[in-house]
């Protein structure tokens, strides 16, 4: 049987929560040559409404493109964890932006790891890569995909000037997943 990974990457509008599916698929498919499909959702409001994407991984045929219960959940707000957390299953990874997202209660059976994306995009020079920099601690944490691919999909898909940008707030996200949990 092939693997799946479904992921469902959540947040409100602005904080490039489509783009991150799409680097994301793209990394999977194009530079791990397996296959990928993404599906995304948004509020009413062009910017600051709820978003969501879907992002199906398989190393064979995506035959369903949606998320029935996700594997990883990355919740960018408070309201995308308060709407999806529901939707993880139990033995699932969850991953938040500590500075937007309060869990109310520990959830044992989840692998939850926490950053200050917002923060560290903003000592990388803008906070504009929040995205970035959490698909970075998303390549650490849970090493669906490999750093060289999440770095050539990331370089390939951001606006034509801000490479550079792009990729110190990758890095710092990658570190910081490293450094937090996986080293320990």
């Amino acid at each position: 049987m092939d693997k799946r990974i479904e992921i469902r990457i959540a947040g409100f509008g602005g904080q490039g929560v489509i783009l991150m599916g799409i680097i994301l698929g793209k990394a999977w498919a194009l530079f791990e040559g397996k296959e990928a499909a993404m599906t995304q959702s948004f509020g009413p409001e062009a910017r600051g409404g709820a978003c969501s994407a879907q992002v199906v991984l398989e190393e064979g045929k995506v035959l369903y493109p949606y998320t029935t219960q996700a594997d990883i959940l990355v919740a960018m707000s408070q309201e995308a964890y308060n709407v999806y957390a529901s939707s993880l299953k139990p033995e699932g990874t969850l991953l938040i932006e500590e500075e937007l997202v309060k869990l109310e209660k520990a959830l044992p059976a989840l692998r939850t790891f926490a950053i200050p994306a917002t923060r560290l995009a903003e000592e990388a020079g803008r906070r504009m890569v929040t995205n970035i920099v959490m698909l970075g601690f998303l390549t650490a944490t849970t090493g669906i995909v490999s750093k060289d691919a999440m770095k050539q999909a990331v370089e390939s898909s951001v606006p034509k000037g801000t490479e550079a940008l792009n990729l110190k707030a990758f890095e710092m996200g990658y570190t910081y997943g490293l450094e937090r949990y996986v080293a320990n």
